[in-house]
């Protein structure tokens, strides 16, 4: 029962990242749509980083991680290497929850 699964997903996700190239000469997008699908996924990768950073499990995740992701976000914006983003974001979260913020 379980490989059946595992086989007709793995088989909708080949079919899914084959629709791509096969119908893009098939389907004309307008411009308007193009900026429509290119805002909605930059306000998903927005939910996704909110949800992941304000909570933990069904709580408030506390101040500490909020703003070690906003230091990590203001490293990678003014265009620090990834590994100094990280390391920041860490560190900064490590600081202030060893000082109590939570």
């Amino acid at each position: 029962m379980t490989l059946t699964a595992v086989l007709v997903l793995a088989a909708g996700t080949y079919a899914f990242r084959l629709a791509g190239p096969l119908l893009r000469d098939r389907l004309t997008l307008s411009d308007r749509v193009k900026a429509l699908m290119s805002t909605s996924a930059t306000v998903l990768l927005f939910a996704l980083v909110a949800t992941s950073t304000l909570t933990k499990g069904q709580d408030f995740a506390g101040l500490a991680l909020p703003v070690g992701v906003l230091v990590g976000g203001v490293a990678a914006w003014r265009g620090a290497p990834f590994v100094v983003v990280v390391v920041l974001a860490a560190a900064t979260t490590a600081v202030l929850r060893l000082a109590g913020v939570g």
